[in-house]
């Protein structure tokens, strides 16, 4: 179970560099401010990295289109 929790920290994290990342472009073309752009990229960081970490821990635990066999994917090793 904690490989599964350390599998969807990984994944909220990455993410959120990629969206985060997006979130600036867009508001800084928008805006045409880095300071609005940083402010809005900044809290929407924030906000979503919470969202996407229970959300994922949400559909970790939906039986549906699971093969129940796939072994856990984990970022560090660890002994069964």
């Amino acid at each position: 179970m904690i490989s599964r929790a350390r599998r969807s920290l990984a994944k909220t994290l990455t993410w959120r560099i990629v969206a985060t990342t997006d979130t600036f472009i867009i508001a800084w073309i928008i805006t045409g401010e880095w300071s609005f752009a940083g402010a809005i990229a900044g809290v929407e960081v924030i906000t979503k990295m919470f969202l996407y970490y229970g959300h994922e821990r949400i559909w970790n635990k939906i039986k549906w289109a699971r093969n129940g066999d796939d072994p856990h994917t984990t970022i560090w090793p660890y002994k069964q």
